[in-house]
């Protein structure tokens, strides 16, 4: 894949909160992709995501130093890395393919080059989608009847998480705290943020007048990110210690927060107004 600078640079003051923050928002676009999806950040600002070519695949990708590299489980046709940690260990999930047709969508962990599948007991989905320093790793199931379950990974072994009286749970991000977050889907059908502290309770995340909130990464800060949709659209957000801050990329018809580093760094995308098109961010506080 060709080297690329980001793409990007300006300035955005947050809206939302007692106490605005401000934001230098770079712009991140995969040379020839039609789409462009970070998804994870780490404290070097080294950022992984998804790309979606002129094949029609979903490729991985790598951005450190400015420059990318293309992540692809060898001999498998989607590769779709969702998280790395400040060692440089990326984790995500690959599909057997084809494009059309039955599929098996499998967890990896890439270390030192070399991928390991993790694959959650009896279940065809398992995606891994978040990774601390200390190895420890959340993610999500589909299981056989359709319905998604977040998970623990902790030294091979899984424990399964579930909001109590949720239709649906994902988890999405894990600090070194091994605090989680997420979002799950309540009787109504209504997306509600969560984190779940290490005691293992729920506590529920909302931010005010969304009428959607998905908590996507935390940090060893117990920051929050990522996204709630409003009458007015879809945002970033971030959530210290309860007090919203909302990240709206300047000309974006919808901004997605996905991962937050211990610097308090956001990577995520946002949707283009002039092209229609999915570009990736990364918004660094100032």
């Amino acid at each position: 894949m060709a080297n690329k600078n980001l793409a990007g640079v300006f300035l955005v003051a947050a809206t939302l909160g007692p106490a605005a923050s401000a934001y230098t928002i770079t712009t991140i676009d995969v040379p020839g992709a039609v789409l462009t999806a970070p998804q994870g950040i780490n404290t070097s600002g080294q950022v992984v995501g998804t790309t979606f070519a002129a094949d029609g695949v979903t490729h991985g990708f790598l951005l450190a130093g400015g420059k990318f590299t293309a992540i692809n489980v060898p001999k498998h046709l989607q590769t779709a890395p969702r998280g790395i940690n400040d060692l440089g260990v990326i984790v995500g999930q690959y599909d057997d393919g084809p494009i059309t047709g039955p599929t098996s969508t499998h967890g990896f962990v890439l270390r030192q080059g070399e991928f390991t599948t993790i694959d959650f007991p009896g279940v065809s989905f398992t995606g891994v989608f978040g990774i601390n320093n200390l190895g420890i790793m959340v993610g999500n199931i589909i299981d056989n009847s359709g319905v998604n379950h977040g998970f623990l990974h902790v030294d091979g072994t899984f424990t399964q998480i579930d909001v109590p009286e949720a239709l649906e749970t994902f988890a999405f991000g894990i600090n070194d705290e091994n605090e989680i977050v997420g979002f799950y889907v309540d009787q109504t059908g209504t997306p509600h943020g969560y984190l779940r502290p290490f005691d293992g309770h729920f506590i529920t995340i909302d931010a005010p007048g969304a009428t959607d909130t998905r908590a996507r990464g935390i940090n060893d800060l117990s920051v929050i990110a990522g996204q709630y949709t409003d009458a007015s659209g879809t945002h970033a957000f971030v959530d210290t210690f309860g007090g919203f801050s909302t990240i709206n990329v300047p000309g974006a018809l919808a901004t997605f927060g996905r991962g937050i580093n211990q610097l308090g760094d956001v990577a995520g995308n946002f949707v283009d107004m002039a092209t229609g098109r999915t570009r990736g961010f990364v918004a660094t506080p100032y």
